[in-house]
C-alpha cells in the first residue's frame, strides 16, 4: 500500500466560514490510492468539511488540495459521495434506485441492469429487488445505497457516516458487506466516522482530527489482517488493543 501514488494530497488547508471564523485551520492529509482511511474525531472538528473539500463542494480559503492529480471539483466522474442517509428516490424499486447512478453516467439498458443485479445480490437484497424504500428497513437502505455506489464502479469514494442510524447488529452486517465491496473495487474511501469499532473494523489508517480545526493530531496503523470479519474482530485481542490506543488518543484531541 505504501508503494502506491498519493491519491489525495491535502497541504496547508484552511477553510473558513463567513469572514470571521476558520473552520480548519492548516490541515495536512495525504492518502495513497486503494487505502481505506477512517477520519474520527469530536463534533465539530471539521471531519465533512475536510470531505466536502475533497469532493469540489467547500473551498478553501488557502493551501492546496490535489485528487488524483488534480483539483477538487463538484460532480467529477471518478468521484462517489456516500451520504449518512441513504437518499434512496422512493418512487423507484430497489433495482430502479441501483441503476439509476448507471443511469446518469450514460450505461445503456441492459448493462445498467445486469449491473445492477449483480450489485444487489452481493448486498443481499435480490429477494427485495422490486420493493420501493417505504418498504424496507433502514438496514435494508443503506445496503441498497451502497450496491447504488459501488455499481458505478469510481476509484474514489468519499463516505460520511452512512452507518450512524443502524443498531450495532445491523453495522456489524454492514461492514462485512462494504469490506466485501472495496476489496474487489480496488478503490481509495475516506471514511468519516464518530464510532472507533468501525474505523478500526474497516480501515488501513484511522486519522485522529484535533477537536479545534487544525487537522490530524494522531495515526494509528490499523495492522489486523485482511479479508475481515466483522464479527470475528470483537474476539481479537489486537483489536481491543487498537481500540484502547485510538480512544485514548480520541480523548486527548478532544481536550
Amino acid at each position: 500500500m505504501d508503494m502506491n501514488p498519493v491519491d489525495i494530497a491535502v497541504h496547508d488547508l484552511v477553510v473558513n466560514f463567513g469572514q470571521v471564523r476558520s473552520v480548519l485551520t492548516g490541515v495536512d492529509l495525504a492518502v495513497r490510492r486503494g487505502e481505506f482511511v477512517a477520519l474520527i474525531g469530536a463534533s465539530g472538528c471539521g471531519k465533512t468539511t475536510l470531505l466536502n473539500v475533497i469532493a469540489g463542494l467547500v473551498p478553501a480559503a488557502s493551501g492546496t488540495v490535489t485528487v488524483a492529480g488534480s483539483g477538487p471539483a463538484a460532480g467529477r466522474a471518478d468521484i462517489c459521495y456516500v451520504l449518512a442517509r441513504d437518499a434512496l428516490l422512493p418512487w423507484r424499486t430497489v433495482m430502479g434506485n441501483v441503476e439509476y447512478g448507471l443511469e446518469l453516467s450514460g450505461v445503456g439498458r441492459e448493462e445498467r441492469a445486469r449491473r445492477a443485479a449483480t450489485y444487489i445480490e452481493k448486498v443481499g437484497l435480490s429477494a427485495a429487488r422490486d420493493l420501493y424504500p417505504s418498504r424496507l428497513s433502514q438496514g435494508m437502505r443503506q445496503r441498497a445505497s451502497l450496491a447504488r455506489a459501488f455499481a458505478v464502479d469510481r476509484s474514489l469514494y468519499l463516505m460520511d457516516e452512512p452507518f450512524s442510524a443502524l443498531d450495532s447488529q445491523t453495522k456489524l452486517v454492514l461492514h462485512d458487506q462494504l469490506l466485501g465491496l472495496w476489496e474487489k473495487s480496488g478503490a481509495t474511501v475516506v471514511f468519516v466516522t464518530h464510532d472507533i469499532g468501525e474505523a478500526i473494523t474497516l480501515a488501513d489508517r484511522v486519522l485522529v482530527m484535533s477537536k479545534k480545526g487544525t487537522g490530524v493530531v494522531d495515526e494509528i496503523r490499523v495492522d489486523l489482517a485482511r479479508p475481515r470479519s466483522a464479527e470475528a474482530l470483537q474476539a481479537d485481542a489486537h483489536y481491543h488493543d487498537l481500540y484502547r490506543r485510538t480512544w485514548t488518543s480520541l480523548r486527548a484531541s478532544a481536550q
